[in-house]
């Protein structure tokens, strides 16, 4: 349970800060967000491994890291927490967050779009907190705030810049409640990061082997 609340409380305010900073339309966003997930793995890590992360998840799972029969009380708490944090970001800000990807963006490249900025996540998380010879490191919560940030930078502006199942869709739940509507593109946020989760980890897998 103490792990569960911990992924809640993760993802809570990781999606809180990209809720606030996306609707205020702060400069730093990119930088806050890397920043709030970073001290989130560091809070959280001991305890339940900081994934906040429904894709992350599947990819520990496959990896081995994280036991088949946690996988989905791990989501349960990711997605509910990013849900609350939609509602919050709509008290405070009067809108709802609404994850998209760009106007000019393709179904089919926002969803490869979030499938390879995932990949880079998930394949960064997998290194630097499961791999050989990095147990107990030091530098594991800068390298995945790091890769968000400098992922939110470049897809961002293109798909939205979820690379997190709970970041896309919890906030959209929170907006349908809400207004009773959702984007058309929501799936892109399940299918993508799912995808890349996924494929990372058995890349890891192959090259750990």
């Amino acid at each position: 349970m103490r792990a569960l609340v911990t992924e809640f409380i993760g993802t809570f305010f990781l999606v809180l800060v990209v809720g606030l900073t996306v609707n205020g339309a702060a400069e730093l966003a990119a930088i806050s967000i890397g920043f709030t997930l970073m001290v989130m793995v560091y809070a959280g890590g001991r305890i339940s491994g900081a994934h906040y992360n429904p894709a992350v998840s599947l990819a520990l799972m496959l990896r081995g890291a994280l036991p088949a029969k946690q996988l989905v009380p791990y989501w349960a708490a990711q997605f509910t927490g990013a849900i609350v944090a939609g509602f919050v970001v709509w008290k405070f800000t009067g809108v709802t967050l609404e994850v998209a990807p760009g106007e000019a963006t393709t179904a089919l490249k926002a969803v490869v779009g979030e499938a390879i900025a995932t990949f880079a996540l998930a394949y960064v998380v997998l290194h630097v907190a499961t791999g050989k010879g990095t147990e107990n490191n030091s530098y594991f919560g800068l390298a995945i705030g790091g890769t968000v940030a400098a992922l939110a930078v470049a897809f961002g502006p293109i798909t939205g810049g979820a690379f997190n199942p709970a970041v896309g869709l919890g906030p959209i739940v929170a907006g349908f409640v809400v207004s009773g509507s959702a984007p058309a593109m929501a799936w892109v946020y399940a299918v993508g990061p799912f995808v890349g989760g996924g494929a990372a980890a058995y890349v890891f897998n192959y090259q750990e082997s």
